[in-house]
């Protein structure tokens, strides 16, 4: 068969490989700095080792190093094995690899220097976000040109989660990083005050919707039917799902500013939408693990579908627990503790994480042509992760509805109970809890490297090869 019908696989084998990398870096980065809130001693007087600088480096590196290779890397997979057709521009291709490793690489020199909008997950200043620009619309036009060059009429519901994630972050980055430049290091934002609060939470909340969810939902409607070798369970309820998730989430940002200066009804909306967000919710995680009908014994023995399914039930847990902090009696409570950090890390170290890792098993060996190196390895990896997401999550729980419940207690004379103080003071044990939680993932995360490093390495036969698509 000639070389030029064949899949460009070499992009998704560098977007693969650099999952696991910038994984385990941000998440390091992410122990680091759970050990400075337990122990602040640990940023030893360093201004670019303090918690405020690292912070943002470990959500950029986690959420756009780690997720974003990991959506680049399942992407053109998929978009490539379900169009039966080459990826559209191999030169275009490379340059969103470079590209995207080139805006990491000035994350993490620039985060800890100081340097930073101070918009969350928005942090990066101005020519980084340039670049990121040019990068994404290279994205767009390998993806939606790889979609127009398709040998199959039907375009297949993973491809458009995957569409959808595109385009929406292209436009949310573009108006959130408005900007007014004033040096080459520094600018400030085109809005001001409430506007740019909400423009910002308009941004923040669907780089969760679209970049976290959309995009990672397309991994899950690709591998767990390969994984498991049976068909979607509903495809009528994909569309569905898709569509009512598109429409709705795009409203429910103003739930992060609740009690704020924002109006009133722009708050109530928000909340209105994030309520009525859970019914596609929840349609997309039963769609997922319902596909296991018939196939429920495959979890006994595959701990890749472990990893799948049980990133899908921890994304049914976090799209009830969102919707629910939502609701203003509910977020009195919850907002600005640490039970809006539990629930965060429901959502990225169980959905997504254990979504990332279960599609990096599958592809990395028949990206390479081998056998994995140890499924052993593969289920240690997956008992790892979840105690440490159940360490972590908990942790946070309880730190947050205590914090919660000690700032609002009141003596019979109307004076607060407890200091601010005090209540830092009683968050300390479950701090401690919070960082060995991290610390038990992460060394699941090198358990997997080692697995890979060795599979990659190693000369064991290969599984069945990937044709290219007959003509």
């Amino acid at each position: 068969m000639a070389t030029q019908d064949t899949y460009n696989y070499t992009v998704v084998r560098q977007f693969a490989i650099m999952t696991v990398i910038w994984g385990i870096v941000g998440m390091l980065v992410g122990v680091l700095i759970a050990a400075q809130m337990a122990w602040p001693v640990l940023n030893f007087d360093i201004p670019w080792l303090t918690f405020s600088r690292l912070r943002p480096l470990h959500t950029n590196a986690v959420i756009f190093a780690f997720g974003g290779c990991a959506l680049f890397a399942t992407s053109y997979y998929v978009v490539q094995r379900t169009c039966h057709v080459r990826l559209f521009c191999d030169k275009l291709a490379a340059f969103t690899f470079w590209g995207w490793q080139a805006v990491i690489v000035s994350a993490a020199v620039t985060l800890p220097l100081g340097i930073t909008s101070s918009k969350e997950y928005a942090e990066l200043e101005w020519p980084i976000d340039v670049l990121i620009t040019l990068v994404w619309v290279a994205y767009a036009v390998v993806f939606f040109g790889t979609l127009v060059k398709r040998k199959v009429a039907h375009i297949y519901v993973a491809n458009w989660f995957y569409g959808a994630f595109i385009l929406t972050i292209a436009v949310l980055h573009l108006f959130n990083s408005a900007a007014l430049p004033v040096s080459l290091w520094k600018s400030y934002s085109a809005y001001a005050g409430v506007q740019d609060a909400m423009v910002q939470w308009w941004y923040g909340h669907n780089a969760v919707g679209f970049f976290l969810t959309a995009g990672f939902l397309g991994i899950m409607y690709y591998f767990i039917p390969k994984q498991a070798e049976r068909p979607v369970y509903s495809y009528r309820l994909s569309v569905v799902h898709f569509w009512a998730l598109a429409f709705t989430y795009i409203w429910a940002g103003p739930h992060h500013l609740h009690y704020t200066a924002l109006p009133d009804w722009a708050q109530s909306l928000g909340m209105v939408f994030s309520l009525i967000l859970l019914a596609p919710s929840w349609g997309g995680m039963i769609n997922g693990i319902m596909t296991l009908s018939g196939a429920w014994e495959k979890l006994r023995t595959d701990p890749i579908l472990k990893f799948l399914i049980v990133s899908v039930s921890f994304y049914g847990m976090s799209t009830f627990e969102g919707p629910m902090m939502s609701i203003k009696t509910v977020n009195a409570l919850s907002h600005y503790t640490d039970w809006t950090i539990g629930h965060v890390h429901s959502g990225a170290l169980g959905w997504v994480a254990m979504v990332s890792i279960g599609a990096m098993y599958y592809l990395i060996p028949r990206l390479f042509g081998r056998k994995i190196h140890s499924v052993k390895l593969i289920e240690t990896h997956f008992w790892v992760a979840t105690i440490g997401i159940v360490l972590y999550i908990t942790s946070m729980w309880i730190s947050g509805v205590m914090q919660g419940l000690m700032w609002r207690a009141v003596n019979p004379d109307g004076t607060l109970t407890y200091s601010f103080v005090e209540s830092v003071q009683a968050m300390h044990p479950y701090y401690i809890v919070r960082f060995l939680g991290g610390a038990v993932f992460l060394s699941g995360m090198l358990v997997m490297a080692y697995n890979l490093w060795k599979t990659i390495a190693g000369a064991r036969p290969a599984v069945a090869a990937i044709p290219a698509p007959a003509h």
